[in-house]
């Protein structure tokens, strides 16, 4: 049964690449992507060779139609984007929503993701998150959107361009105040870093260089740290135990 296959791919290292996203490019009749010059660099590095179909922001409603017709052909269409996981502030919704109105399978294969992994190394809550993706680019937008987002408990993540950051970072201790936060540049590439801090703490250690992720706390986070702290002083109390008397029992030989 033909389908529409979404396929992550690295965002950075290579060797993040699934055996299964590589079967299913390897057995798709045809692959849309993003940039065929980009795509193509990826498929030579893994020897393989297939028809590629240019689908990006500014063709989606064309070729969305184009796809779904070679898949009621009969045709398998591997969709990628540039990195990570198609549709995800990338393209790919449309074509995804065509092909669910007209009832035609489609199999999406999980992989690298830039916001999931920056939210796993962060050192926040990921219990509860909201990803925002890429902020307005002007001022004055970017601070309106912001402050929708300001009461929100959970954990933000957003992506921001190299040239934008700083004055983000600014924007958002504005609006959110000086929250802790985890600054992530270049994930899964030769010069990952990871700056964790208030936002007033990372500005200063910020290189405008790489694509970035924001990992913002949110905003009832520090009441969280109190209320579990709050907690556990309230074991220990019923335990009529102290802190050092708990780690010697669960820790030292």
């Amino acid at each position: 049964m033909s389908a529409l296959i979404l396929v992550a791919t690295p965002i950075g290292n290579l060797g993040d690449m699934s055996s299964r996203a590589l079967e299913s490019l390897r057995n798709a009749d045809v692959i849309a992507c993003e940039d065929t010059r980009h795509t193509l660099k990826l498929l030579t590095h893994f020897s393989i060779q297939k028809p590629l179909i240019s689908y990006h922001d500014f063709n989606e409603r064309e070729k969305s139609n184009e796809i779904v017709a070679l898949i009621e052909a009969g045709k398998n269409v591997a969709l990628v984007s540039d990195a990570g996981t198609p549709t995800i502030s990338d393209p790919g919704y449309r074509v995804v929503r065509l092909c669910r109105e007209r009832g035609i399978r489609v199999i999406s294969i999980p992989g690298p993701n830039a916001a999931i992994a920056a939210l796993a190394a962060s050192g926040l809550p990921s219990d509860q998150f909201m990803f925002a993706g890429f902020l307005p680019p002007r001022q004055s937008a970017r601070k309106e959107f912001l402050e929708k987002l300001k009461s929100f408990t959970g954990t933000l993540i957003f992506y921001e361009a190299p040239h934008r950051i700083l004055s983000t970072v600014d924007d958002m201790r504005e609006v959110f105040g000086d929250r802790d936060a985890c600054v992530c540049r270049e994930l899964t590439k030769i010069h990952e870093e990871f700056l964790f801090g208030r936002l007033s703490e990372v500005k200063g250690r910020i290189t405008e260089m790489g694509e970035f992720v924001l990992v913002i706390a949110g905003m009832q986070d520090e009441g969280r740290t109190a209320k579990e702290e709050w907690t556990r002083e309230r074991v220990l109390k019923t335990l009529g135990i102290s802190r050092n008397e708990l780690y010697d029992l669960f820790f030292k030989k």
